[in-house]
């Protein structure tokens, strides 16, 4: 959970973290409603939603661990 002084925080590792939670979040809420609904079309809109969030997160993991070139500094 987020606190107060992570909204103030300038480190952007603190605020990358908190996005890549809600990514996640989100994507177990797709998955989940895959499960849920009967229509075809809605599990495979859920489902490439969720696989589309998975490739944002693997970004925000690269950024965090520095995998990237362009993430270097």
């Amino acid at each position: 959970m987020k606190n107060i002084q992570d909204n103030d925080s300038r480190d952007p590792k603190v605020h990358t973290a908190h996005v890549r939670r809600a990514l996640n979040d989100l994507v177990e809420h797709l998955r989940s409603d895959i499960k849920t609904v009967n229509e075809p079309r809605a599990q495979a809109l859920f489902e490439t939603s969720a696989e589309v969030l998975q490739g944002l997160i693997k970004t925000y993991d690269d950024y965090g661990a520095g995998r990237e070139a362009a993430f270097r500094s």
